[in-house]
């Protein structure tokens, strides 16, 4: 893991030390979330974790659909479910919400679109308490429903597809720079801040990098167990990552650096095709160095579109052929808008 940043993930923080059962408050953004729920409230409500010990908020952002009647009729039946209201609509502002009116010790962040293990709140308490971390999670384990999802869990266990991202690689134990979703200490929103209120995407890694900054650490273990539903289309993964890449532009902007490089390569990347496409129409003695870049990347997303396929299955290989672009120019692209709409709106102030 690249730490030219010079951030120590280990953390220089002393914490007072934490209950063996503190009070926790279980966060769930979502917005139109009918399909999904319903079955992360009854997890929620499920863990095997002391009940009078665990509240539960929904954070909506307005839904159109049957959300927020689902999360009424469970919150009749169990007076631990509390429905708030979201007008902002995006997750960061969500969390906020919800940190607010909370009062448990340790804030445990949970999708809509996710499965929880049974032990989820109690493993990620027993990982607070055993490394002194501000912030402790699981890494993000994706489940598929249909062909499309099943090649895209396949291409995100691959270092093409992530970049060797630390919390992607459910064998991974130890400090690291971000994590699914997370389990915080109270103190770390008192430490480093909420959430970044305006962040649309990246809002997590954005707050554990002030976290890191701050002096505090972020826990990956193994033992947290939680799997998310990804895209289910090549369109929506293009949408999402584009997303990303502004949001880890706006990081960037905002806070002068990154934790690591990995999040820039599909940026170089883009940049790089994009300026010998460039040359090349204007210098015709630049197209054979474009035609061998571009061979090149091509071989390597075949080669690795293979070797995952033959690992996963065999199938998989158009969509994996079509995924690993997809996620490099998209994020790349988004990285581009978001440099160019921090520029913007800089110079308008």
């Amino acid at each position: 893991m690249d730490r030219s940043a010079g951030a120590p993930l280990c953390g220089r923080l002393s914490l007072r030390p934490l209950a063996e059962r503190p009070r926790c408050s279980i966060i769930i953004p979502c917005y139109n979330e009918e399909r999904y729920i319903e079955d992360v409230l009854r997890c929620a409500l499920k863990q095997r974790y002391p009940p009078d010990l665990l509240e539960i908020f929904v954070v909506d952002g307005g839904s159109s659909d049957r959300t927020r009647e689902i999360v009424a009729r469970v919150a009749a039946e169990d007076p631990r479910v509390t429905l708030l209201h979201n007008p902002a609509r995006i997750q960061a502002a969500a969390m906020n919400l919800g940190i607010r009116r909370s009062r448990g010790d340790v804030i445990v962040r949970m999708d809509a679109h996710a499965d929880y293990a049974g032990d989820y709140v109690a493993a990620s308490v027993a990982a607070l308490r055993r490394t002194g971390a501000l912030n402790a999670g699981g890494a993000a384990r994706p489940r598929h429903r249909n062909g499309f999802q099943r090649a895209l869990c396949a291409a995100l266990s691959s270092p093409l597809g992530v970049g060797g991202s630390a919390y992607r690689d459910p064998s991974r134990e130890g400090f690291v720079e971000s994590v699914f979703n997370g389990a915080f200490r109270r103190e770390a929103f008192e430490i480093a801040g909420l959430y970044d209120p305006a962040a649309i995407t990246n809002e997590d890694a954005e707050l554990n990098q002030r976290i890191i900054e701050a002096g505090g650490a972020v826990y990956l273990s193994r033992e947290i167990v939680a799997y998310y539903y990804p895209r289910s289309s090549l369109p929506a993964l293009a949408r999402q990552y584009f997303a990303y890449g502004k949001g880890r532009a706006r990081t960037l902007l905002r806070r002068r650096r990154l934790l690591s490089l990995r999040p820039t390569l599909p940026f170089f990347l883009v940049t790089a095709l994009a300026l010998l496409a460039l040359a090349s129409a204007l210098l015709p003695s630049v197209r054979p160095a474009l035609a061998l870049a571009s061979l090149g990347y091509a071989a390597l997303v075949m080669a690795a579109s293979l070797r995952v396929a033959l690992r996963a299955s065999p199938r998989d290989f158009p969509w994996l052929c079509a995924i690993f672009p997809t996620l490099h120019a998209a994020h790349g692209l988004g990285f581009w808008a978001g440099l160019l709409r921090g520029a913007r709106d800089r110079g308008a102030r």
